[in-house]
């Protein structure tokens, strides 16, 4: 009998508004409830949709959550991407990279709206990976961009792209995690100690290695 049913499920048109209506009722549900306390009745209440209009959309709670994630990377990879798209180098846009993730934990525009989806994600990561990687990889392709072009240009050395923007993101999410524990670490001394961490294993000169983490990140 259920067989029929899903035929005929599929069978009924997309609407990118009821969809949109949908992630963006469980984006403010798993803000406030987390993973463990989203249902899909919650975010239909949210959103005044019925059940029907629900699964026309998707086929189960663990695909609604991995599209929140994947909405949300989508648009930190956007953001990220500006914060890089003026450095001249890439090495200075890794360090735009480092900066953009750091403002989660620094940046009161950012971290207010991120903070509660990204520990809910960085959650995910051991208990159902399948719902955060696609999300975690859209988040690091600037990265992993940047490590290739600086790769090719003799930039970085005897690395791995994908492995080292992992390392990096590593690096990175342990001190935003310190400061939102803490909330007395400073953003200068946090993104010094992690550029100069980052940078130096990836080959960089030590010269240039203090050039950038001498700087300020731009605005603060």
């Amino acid at each position: 009998m259920s067989a029929p049913a899903t035929r005929r499920r599929n069978k009924l048109a997309h609407d990118p508004d009821t969809r949109r209506a949908i992630l963006a009722a469980a984006s403010e549900t798993l803000r406030e409830q987390g993973v463990h306390g989203l249902s899909i009745a919650a975010v239909l209440q949210r959103a005044e949709l019925s059940t029907r209009a629900f699964y026309r959309h998707f086929e189960s709670k663990d695909q609604l959550v991995a599209a929140v994630f994947l909405e949300m990377a989508r648009a930190e990879k956007r953001r990220l991407a500006r914060k890089m798209a003026e450095a001249p180098t890439p090495v200075e846009a890794v360090a735009a990279w480092i900066d953009g993730r750091l403002d989660l934990a620094f940046d009161e525009n950012v971290k207010s709206d991120l903070r509660r989806l990204s520990q809910e994600a960085q959650s995910q990561m051991f208990a159902s990976p399948e719902l955060i990687q696609p999300a975690f990889t859209q988040m690091l392709d600037p990265l992993i961009e940047q490590l290739q072009h600086g790769l090719e240009l003799g930039m970085f050395h005897d690395i791995d792209p994908l492995t080292e923007a992992q390392s990096i993101q590593g690096v990175v999410w342990a001190s935003t995690e310190r400061q939102w524990a803490a909330g007395d670490c400073k953003r200068a001394d946090v993104r010094a100690h992690a550029l100069r961490f980052c940078l130096r294993g990836l080959g960089v000169a030590p010269d240039d290695i203090g050039r950038i983490a001498g700087h300020h990140a731009p605005g603060n």
